[in-house]
């Protein structure tokens, strides 16, 4: 039976192409996924190029985290300095205790470049303030991926939470030039930030190929139905192409009847090409305890449009044919899946995911709901990503939106 291989490089055995980027020699993980057979079937066994390189921003030293996760000494930024925060005990982890700052003083722009294969990359960033700098004053800030504006850090993005403790935020983007370029542009005379840097190479057909299109996907939610955030670097429970998901608990208003359905029992079609979603994010499910609708609510900028992915999976004994389980999924008031029958669709214990672009929005809030026909509604996870076009000089994303507190 296939493992996994995990394969470990130095730089002068990547290409040319990407050796000409690069400003130091250094190691990186080169890892070859096989998914193993009774995970994924043979006519979609496939291996995975996986380029993966974490920075810890202002950290000074390589080190490995309890995920087994290597990340790498700051490095490929143009300016700034190094920053260690006042209150390293609060951080659960390593890469969150230190950051770079970029001094108005060295310009208005400051980025980091990071030689890479052309491909398709999970780009997530940390941010925290703390008042490292005795301030009391937040900066505020824009943060470009490849000349594109995808973050904007104001008075509203810095929350109290953002504050003391940071929050992450991801994008998935091409890149096509061999060199990823992330830069932070100061707002007035504040001083840009970054705590951490990750990049990680994801297979380029993912997400309905729509990465084909100069479109980048800004993570405006991505939740699981279980009862505990899991993830990449955040849980023993990962996801090779490097995503986080957090629990749903934000974004419903149905937690006094919430239920939390769980399983160990394996869950046919995870894993598979081209999204590898994880076999976890299925084992896990939100219900309720009698027949209502269930409904999320998702911030959002609504000048843009929106990808939607809903993740199910009968993971309910109970359920045992179809018709017992049947639902309508609803956005923005109009109906945009009629008798969702999972169990009709792929049977129990399989995955079944359903994808809707919600275009021409007005509301700053976008409503999700699975109204139901036959007994309660169920979800393993939902994601919402916005629809970026790539290099528009329009007004940066809000980031009040996308950031997902610790």
């Amino acid at each position: 039976m296939w493992g996994d291989l995990s394969i470990a490089l130095v730089c002068s055995a990547i290409s040319l192409d990407c050796l000409s980027k690069l400003h130091h020699c250094y190691l990186i993980d080169l890892k070859l996924y096989i998914l193993s057979a009774d995970k994924i079937d043979s006519h979609v066994l496939s291996s995975i190029i996986d380029f993966t390189i974490r920075i810890d921003c202002g950290g000074s030293s390589n080190f490995t985290n309890e995920f087994n996760q290597t990340w790498i000494a700051d490095q490929f930024y143009t300016g700034g300095i190094k920053v260690q925060l006042p209150d390293q005990q609060k951080f659960k982890f390593s890469q969150e205790k230190t950051l770079r700052s970029f001094p108005i003083t060295g310009g208005k722009k400051n980025c980091y470049e990071v030689g890479v294969p052309n491909g398709v990359y999970y780009v997530r960033m940390f941010f925290v303030y703390d008042n490292y700098d005795n301030e009391t004053h937040a900066p505020s800030f824009d943060v470009s991926i490849e000349g594109t504006v995808v973050f904007s850090w104001g008075s509203e993005a810095w929350t109290e939470d953002n504050i003391k403790f940071g929050a992450y935020s991801d994008v998935f983007t091409p890149i096509e030039d061999s060199v990823a370029t992330i830069c932070f542009y100061s707002i007035g005379t504040d001083s840009p930030l970054v705590g951490a840097l990750e990049l990680v190479q994801v297979d380029p057909n993912c997400y309905n190929k729509v990465l084909h299109e100069n479109i980048l996907l800004v993570n405006y939610g991505r939740f699981t139905g279980g009862s505990s955030s899991f993830g990449a670097g955040m849980s023993k429970e990962t996801d090779i192409t490097g995503r986080a998901w957090d629990t749903d608990l934000d974004f419903t208003q149905s937690a006094a009847n919430r239920v939390v359905l769980t399983t160990d029992q394996g869950i046919k079609n995870a894993n598979r090409a081209p999204n590898y979603f994880p076999m976890y994010l299925y084992q896990r499910a939100h219900t309720l305890s009698y027949e209502d609708t269930l409904e999320f609510l998702l911030p959002i900028d609504p000048k843009l449009d929106y990808m939607l992915w809903f993740h199910f999976a009968e993971i309910d004994p109970k359920i045992s044919a179809s018709r017992q389980r049947v639902f309508d999924i609803v956005v923005s008031g109009k109906i945009v899946f009629h008798n969702v029958d999972i169990y009709k669709e792929v049977g129990n214990y399989a995955v079944y995911d359903l994808q809707f672009t919600a275009r021409n929005l007005t509301n700053a809030t976008l409503s999700v709901k699975l109204v139901p026909h036959t007994g309660a509604p169920l979800i393993s996870g939902l994601e919402n990503y916005a629809l970026l076009p790539k290099e528009v000089p329009t007004d940066p994303i809000d980031g009040t939106k996308y950031m997902h507190s610790l």
